[in-house]
């Protein structure tokens, strides 16, 4: 490790030193835990007992120990500047000067969020996701507050939701969804809610934090974080209700949320996996995934005022539904979406565009980059032959690059005659007038830029590298 990147990770764990901040004890105000009419029945005893040991979390959350965790997190984390346009890297020299009045106001409950940069990106399945990036100060407040809140309100989540918790993943999701099926459940009730992000009632998601939680500041400043505008195309737009997404904080809200839905699963005998707010439950028949669809819907649109998208949401065989990207199949073994393949088809596309114009070594990296990760994912699906047959595909793509990059037929000839094609062949491949594509499956081509020809360029063989993840 060079002495810069020591001196980093010194400064990182001293940013806090000193300022861990006076108790307020007159710091109060009302939660905003919203209206009444969302008023939830009295917690358990054992909750309330926990409660009362919660009237100071926000000492807790500006402890520096845990606010110094939190910039070295933000950090590690990077990403785009908010509406102040702050760096992470200028965050730590704002930091050295206002760090004493920003625990202040965290203290005192005066700390007031900045609106948020509203960002649109492509869904998969078509459409657009709104994002909602805060300032880096504001980051790191949600990091330190998360840090505090995830010990006290994880543990009590059911233990079928999988999304953004520790030490669970998308594959437990679908290792208990494998269980599900084989026991014979082979009808699934695939739930989406309809921009869930966008639509979380705050009053209802504030009266649950309130009833776990009871230091006013704190709830009071969650609040604060929820209705902070939106800044699009230079408006700031004020929102009463959904916690976008691009926050650390709002993935543990949403599970805070939806784990209303979790327990009346439970209560009702249900097997069912939840990632965020994909959900899944799995039944023996038709009439009774019908009949659960039903109910579960008109749970969610009553109890927390949400709705369920009709269009991607059904009830139907296993492996006539993906979840996600994985389709299950019979016996509990495990397939590749349909529409996963083609996602990676398109980016595979996008990195091998032949006008791009940069070098294959770095067309390659980045092929790496992308396919390294996938193939991760995807290693439990049974997709051998598809993962062959998208080997060959992209080899294809490359060849293609290749020989448009040589353009002119001497330079092409010349190419193939240095990899080993005879001279005939290489000049005779070059006289038919085929385009790129054609030529890039011709045998001169194929037979010059070998498998083992790319194996040398580096690129990754998807095949090989599945076969050896599986045997792992």
């Amino acid at each position: 490790m060079g002495a810069e990147q020591q001196q980093g990770i010194f400064y990182q764990g001293s940013l806090f030193e000193g300022c861990e901040g006076e108790v307020c004890p007159d710091a109060g105000g009302e939660g905003g835990t919203g209206s009444a009419a969302f008023e939830e029945r009295q917690a358990s005893t054992v909750w309330e007992r926990e409660r009362a040991l919660t009237v100071d979390l926000m000492e807790r959350v500006c402890e520096r120990t845990n606010l110094n965790r939190a910039y070295r997190r933000v950090k590690t984390n990077k990403g785009a500047s908010g509406v102040d346009g702050m760096t992470i890297e200028e965050m730590r020299l704002w930091l050295v000067e206002h760090r004493e009045t920003l625990i202040r106001s965290l203290l005192d409950g005066n700390y007031q969020p900045q609106p948020v940069r509203g960002v649109e990106i492509p869904k998969p399945g078509g459409g657009v996701r709104q994002l909602g990036i805060p300032t880096v100060v504001d980051r790191l407040v949600q990091q330190a507050i998360l840090q505090v809140l995830e010990p006290l309100l994880d543990p009590t989540f059911s233990d079928s939701s999988y999304g953004f918790r520790p030490g669970r993943s998308a594959h437990g999701a679908l290792r208990q969804a494998q269980d599900y099926v084989a026991e014979g459940r082979l009808i699934v009730v695939d739930l989406d809610v309809e921009k869930f992000f966008d639509r979380v009632n705050h009053d209802i998601l504030m009266a649950r934090l309130a009833r776990r939680i009871a230091d006013k500041r704190l709830l009071r400043l969650v609040r604060r974080f929820l209705q902070a505008g939106m800044m699009s195309s230079g408006v700031c737009i004020e929102r009463h209700e959904g916690t976008p997404q691009g926050g650390p904080l709002s993935p543990l809200l949403a599970n805070l949320l939806l784990d209303d839905l979790d327990k009346e699963l439970e209560r009702r005998g249900h097997r069912f996996c939840r990632y965020a707010d994909d959900c899944n439950i799995y039944v023996q028949t038709k009439v009774a995934g019908e009949r659960v669809m039903a109910s579960v819907t008109a749970f969610l649109e009553r109890k927390l005022r949400l709705r369920v998208n009709a269009q991607k949401s059904a009830v139907a065989f296993v492996e006539e539904r993906k979840f996600l990207g994985y389709r299950l199949l019979r016996g509990g073994r495990l397939g590749i979406a349909p529409e996963s393949l083609a996602r990676a088809k398109k980016r595979v596309k996008e990195i091998t565009k032949r006008k791009r114009g940069i070098r294959l070594e770095r067309m390659m990296g980045e092929l790496n980059s992308f396919l390294s990760g996938w193939v991760v994912y995807f290693r439990y699906a049974e997709c051998r032959g598809h993962l062959q047959r998208l080997d060959e595909w992209i080899r294809r793509k490359l060849r293609c690059v290749r020989l448009k990059q040589r353009k002119r037929p001497r330079s092409i000839a010349l190419f193939l005659r240095q990899l080993g094609v005879p001279k005939e062949r290489a000049w005779l491949l070059m006289r038919n007038g085929l385009g790129w594509w054609r030529l890039s499956g011709s045998p001169p081509a194929t037979e010059g830029m070998t498998n083992a020809w790319f194996h040398d360029q580096g690129l990754l063989n998807l095949t090989a590298r599945y076969d050896l993840l599986r045997q792992s």
